[in-house]
């Protein structure tokens, strides 16, 4: 009922109060699970799951025959403890106990801003908030450092920092903690010790959006069209010469002009195609699909010109046995075409994404 409650009733926007609760919620949970940890000369375990924990308690006695202590587990990490260690180096009782929480909600309180690095990053909680204490045990000093593995709640970004770290009264900090091995989906962190611990993610902190530049860009692409479309009808109206061949820059500009107007439409509808996934996926590409035959087109024009310069005299009749102008279409914009084809079927989580 508490941590139900404390996900609603305790949050709140300043940092030392939020600390606070977070210490005292913690504080609690460790008393109400010292309370479940029973004499045993052998064995003896509690679990149970709620909306906002999951807790797993193991206590081993004296007589605890195996050598393995087995693993604890729920449903977002999971710990390696050698507990018969500890047990044995307690030579009075030869006993030992662990709690085991995972909190569901407790980032609300212990946020991942609390996290204080040396440079301006943005901060992610990539696990949910764990506790690991030795409970009714005399002597809680680890004779192995104990690995936790956490899976990650959120989406991993390759590009991120991340961070084992362990609450410490007020911060969350990563004295005695690193980081053994980490894919997309977990992340194994080895501690010297028992405490609070989480998963924290840093990533580099984009520029704030300007408006100043966002205008700026708007009108730089707009003049951009003006000029594209005054190009396009000076190389399709004017033919100064029967030997030149206008079609690879005519269809330069029609490569270009139509995808910077593609590009400024999406950028000015971006709330509206967002949504629609699908769409999003064709825009990207289509996008590709013009940039590469605007290249496609700049390629044919070289070759266009280097056959004007070696073949001055014949140059008009080359063009018609050879280059004609639906032969560089073809060029033009089915090699384009192939090119998009094969990376969408190879990758086809490239294209389409919140920008």
């Amino acid at each position: 009922m508490a941590l139900n409650t404390s996900a609603v009733v305790l949050p709140s926007t300043d940092s030392k109060e939020l600390a606070a609760n977070g210490n005292r919620v913690l504080q609690a949970s460790v008393k109400l699970l010292s309370a479940l940890v029973k004499p045993t000369e052998t064995s003896d375990n509690v679990s149970f799951t709620l909306d906002t924990v999951e807790v797993k308690v193991f206590s081993i006695g004296p007589k605890f025959a195996s050598e393995q202590f087995p693993q604890l587990d729920t449903k977002t990490a999971s710990m390696d403890i050698d507990l018969i260690g500890i047990a044995k180096s307690n030579e009075e009782k030869g006993s030992a106990a662990v709690a085991f929480m995972s909190y569901t909600t407790m980032e609300n309180l212990l946020k991942a801003d609390f996290f204080n690095s040396q440079n301006n990053t943005n901060k992610t909680m990539m696990s949910t908030v764990i506790s690991a204490t030795l409970p009714k045990t005399t002597n809680t000093a680890l004779t192995k450092p104990v690995n936790f593995t956490f899976r990650h709640i959120r989406e991993f970004d390759p590009n991120g920092s991340l961070s084992c770290v362990y609450w410490n009264i007020s911060e969350w900090i990563v004295d005695g903690c690193s980081v053994l091995n980490s894919n997309s989906s977990h992340t194994v962190c080895s501690c010297v010790h028992l405490s609070t611990f989480a998963l924290i993610m840093q990533t580099s902190s984009s520029p704030p959006p300007s408006d100043l530049l966002d205008l700026l860009d708007l009108v730089c692409v707009i003049v951009g069209l003006v000029f594209f479309s005054l190009a396009l009808l000076s190389f399709a109206l004017c033919q100064w010469s029967p030997g030149v061949n206008n079609v690879a820059r005519i269809n330069i500009c029609i490569s270009l002009l139509s995808a910077h107007l593609l590009l400024l439409l999406t950028q000015q509808f971006l709330s509206l195609i967002r949504p629609q996934q699908v769409l999003c996926v064709a825009i990207a590409g289509l996008l590709h699909f013009l940039f590469l035959s605007a290249f496609v087109w700049m390629f044919i024009e070289a070759v266009l010109l280097f056959i004007c310069v070696q073949n001055l005299s014949q140059v008009s009749s080359k063009k018609k046995e050879v280059l004609s102008s639906g032969f560089l279409c073809v060029i033009g914009y089915v090699l384009a075409m192939v090119v998009v084809c094969v990376s969408v079927g190879l990758v086809p989580e490239g294209y389409g994404s919140e920008q």
